[in-house]
């Protein structure tokens, strides 16, 4: 078992930046491909960005590439989500996800545990 928890959302101007932690707890963090996933009012939750178990591989949307980077620190067990350049579409809540495999997957189906997600919200 897995337990996420997500900090560091808040209320940010368009073209500012957030980073989002992860913090994980449970056996076997550094045993999961990660991710972050995000879902705006009325809207389906979509993948953001993701991580091999190894952290080799990373992968983004084609709506973040080149303004969010995902990272994680294995010795504190947090995954981080550092996001540049916001944009008010970014706007939603933002959930940490992880999954028992070494490569990183772009569908929410394929990641058991998840976090409570923390609101980002970008706006003037």
């Amino acid at each position: 078992q897995v337990q996420l928890v997500e900090s560091g959302g808040g209320l940010v101007q368009p073209g500012g930046s957030l980073r989002l932690s992860c913090a994980a707890s449970g056996r076997s963090f550094n045993n999961n491909a990660m991710g972050w996933f995000r879902q705006a009012p009325e809207k389906l939750r979509e993948f953001v960005a993701g991580m091999s178990r190894s952290g080799d591989s990373t992968d983004y949307a084609d709506s973040v590439k080149g303004r969010f980077t995902i990272s994680r620190d294995s010795a504190k067990n947090t995954v981080y989500l550092q996001m540049n350049s916001l944009k008010p579409d970014d706007t939603a809540v933002y959930y940490c996800a992880a999954r028992t495999a070494t490569t990183l997957g772009r569908r929410s189906s394929e990641y058991f545990f998840w976090g409570q997600g923390t609101q980002v919200t970008v706006s003037s």
